[in-house]
């Protein structure tokens, strides 16, 4: 029976069938079949394709099930939610990937709380939540833990991990995240639950913490920079995990001129700047290789009103030192992270077993495999790592930009990254970069490809599609 993990257990499944190298819309593509938007992944089990999906325009959200041969939809099913999340401009109402465990579907929505179906699409239990309130949206998904459905709802108002009894959809444990003071946003953490064994880790805004999964009590727990974004991989006794913060690295953060240089902007010789007179280009912050992503700059004219202590539509001096100070005092180091599983307490100091603190993706989940770490960032910059001493083997361009939203899968021997722009990149497993084919598929892509016997699946932002060999 076929069965796809999750990202952050993903192997090579390609088993004596061969990844088509080159596919697109009008090659090797066995079957292609529209659906409403969503950034979910496809969920796999026997012949059955399963996913979530939401029509933003109509505020309309659905579980899916299609058939795995045809692409036909066996059944879908709306939830009906009446109230909804507040999303980013790139984002979805639809980001959580659906669990499946033979038995049940599970699915999660930020804007409803849990539903579990049969495989039918029978409704079996419902656990509704108050709509979340994180800000760029949910970014997270459910996972099954042997009798147990686990859902991480990490938001400023409030923050938990919760365990349900996958059979009646009941709590059976529930840990209250407390709310670390002083942080610089609101507090909000969007990773999946990485369950090994009878560990639960989350990867959050400030630690990666490792839960009994049969009590829900902390047990170890490293301190990081983070936004919580990825969800950890894990092979053998080891943990890696890609913490990114946006002061994280040096060229996500502008140098901020001093107010005697910025000055040179004051058309009206007052002494001080009105929005008009900020130049476009100055960055509090800003993603590399992302120009036409909304919201991926914090922008100092966009952020005009923060700046702007006394509200009198003018950039003082001392509202421009202040800004500067701040930054410097956010500015902290992120990356990636080899953790050592296992302690108590606090390991940080005794855990980590090494740092790569470049080009650290913010959505992507790392992929382990064959010995060696792989990494996608922004602008299709791929990073090799050998897995257990954090060697930099490579680090090269894949030759398609723009943002990257996908994880890394392996398949059949090879890597794939894939662009939110739509190119699927295929390369070798090896030491150096060999970018065997980029595919170009002509639409977005958000979601992380599935790789089955053979076949790739590929959800794009209007439908989801196979490719296989002929």
């Amino acid at each position: 029976m076929a069965t796809v993990p999750r990202p952050e257990r993903q192997r090579d499944r390609g088993g004596a069938l061969s990844l088509p190298i080159e596919f697109g819309p009008s090659k090797n593509l066995a079957w292609r079949t529209p659906l409403s938007g969503g950034h979910s992944s496809p969920a796999i089990w026997g012949n059955r394709i399963y996913l979530t999906a939401a029509d933003t325009a109509a505020k309309k959200l659905e579980v899916i099930a299609l058939d795995r041969s045809t692409g036909e939809i066996a059944w879908r099913q709306a939830v009906p939610a009446t109230e909804f999340e507040r999303i980013h401009p790139v984002g979805s109402l639809a980001t959580a990937t659906p669990a499946v465990d033979g038995q049940r579907v599970y699915a999660y929505f930020g804007s409803y709380g849990l539903v579990a179906y049969d495989l039918n699409g029978k409704v079996a239990w419902e656990a509704p939540m108050p709509v979340l309130q994180a800000p760029f949206g949910s970014g997270t998904s459910p996972v099954v833990a042997g009798e147990l459905v686990i859902l991480n709802r990490q938001e400023p108002k409030e923050p938990f991990l919760i365990a349900l009894d996958r059979s009646t959809g009941k709590t059976v444990w529930k840990h209250q995240y407390p709310l670390p003071p002083g942080l610089p946003s609101p507090y909000a953490g969007y990773a999946t639950p990485l369950v090994v064994g009878q560990q639960v880790i989350v990867h959050g805004p400030t630690r990666l913490e490792d839960f009994d999964l049969s009590t829900g009590e902390v047990r170890w727990w490293v301190t990081l920079s983070s936004t919580g974004t990825s969800t950890p991989v894990v092979s053998g006794d080891t943990l890696y995990v890609a913490t990114w913060y946006p002061f994280g690295e040096s060229d996500q953060v502008s140098a901020l001129p001093d107010f005697e240089a910025l000055l040179a902007h004051d058309k009206d010789g007052n002494g001080t700047l009105n929005r008009d007179e900020v130049p476009e280009g100055l960055a509090v912050f800003a993603r590399p290789d992302t120009p036409d992503v909304p919201g991926a700059t914090m922008s100092v004219k966009g952020s005009f009103a923060r700046v702007d202590g006394n509200k009198d539509g003018e950039i003082q001096r001392n509202e421009w030192d202040g800004l500067r100070a701040l930054v410097g005092k956010l500015v902290a180091e992120h990356g990636l992270l080899a953790v050592k599983l296992g302690g108590t307490g606090d390991v940080t100091a005794t855990h980590v077993l090494w740092k790569e603190n470049k080009s650290i993706p913010e959505v992507p989940s790392p992929l382990a495999y064959n010995n060696k770490v792989y990494l996608v960032r922004n602008g299709g910059v791929v990073t090799c790592l050998g897995a257990v001493s954090g060697k930099l083997l490579y680090r090269a361009r894949v030759g398609a930009g723009g943002p990257y939203f996908a994880s890394p899968l392996a398949a059949s021997g090879r890597v794939i990254v894939t662009s939110g722009d739509g190119v699927v990149s295929v390369l070798s497993a090896g030491d150096h970069l060999d970018v065997l084919a980029n595919n170009d598929l002509g639409e977005p892509v958000a979601a992380s490809p599935a790789f089955v016997d053979g076949v790739l699946y590929v959800r794009t932002a209007s439908g989801l599609s196979a490719f296989r060999q002929p």
